[in-house]
């Protein structure tokens, strides 16, 4: 059986700057936080091939709390520092792992995943999200892949935070 490749060749087939349009105008004129992340969330499920897992963490405190998804029942809160999506939070940095065997403290929510991308959500500085997407297929998020997922997040869903925070 011939291993999968997934690097930039094949996934620059993804129009980024057309999902962000798409997931724009699917989120346009609707105020509800949780809302618009479960659309997002299911889209890029779509958008993307092979991943068993796409959602949100949201801030509380000082953790990570389960938010809208696609996939598999999840852990429902992570500690800051604490896996994958801990150190995307603490390090304000996007976490992209090709083998998630390799990564010192991975939690492992599904056995089956095998290479993860976390990107955090910041407002004014600030984490108040991640977005973490699992694949059961090792080294399988590119640099073009990260690109894309971090325009994303900094044009369609982090103003969702700004918007929610200014209503409070």
């Amino acid at each position: 059986m011939q291993q999968k490749k997934y690097m930039s060749e094949t996934l620059s087939a993804i129009d980024w700057q057309q999902s962000i349009a798409q997931a724009q105008a699917l989120t346009d004129g609707e105020p509800n936080l949780i809302a618009n992340l479960a659309n997002i969330s299911a889209l890029l499920n779509e958008l993307m091939d092979d991943v068993n897992w796409c959602g949100f963490y949201l801030v509380d405190d000082d953790e990570l709390v389960l938010g809208p998804f696609q996939g598999k029942t999840a852990c429902i809160r992570i500690a800051k520092g604490k896996g994958v999506c801990g150190t995307a939070m603490a390090t304000s940095e996007t976490q992209r792992v090709a083998d998630v065997h390799q990564f010192a403290g991975h939690i492992a929510c599904d056995a089956a995943s095998e290479s993860e991308i976390v990107v955090p959500v910041q407002v004014d500085g600030e984490v108040v999200a991640v977005l973490d997407i699992d694949s059961p297929s090792p080294n399988r998020f590119s640099e073009v892949e990260q690109s894309g997922l971090e325009q994303l997040v900094a044009q369609v869903v982090a103003p969702f935070f700004k918007r929610a925070m200014a209503q409070k």
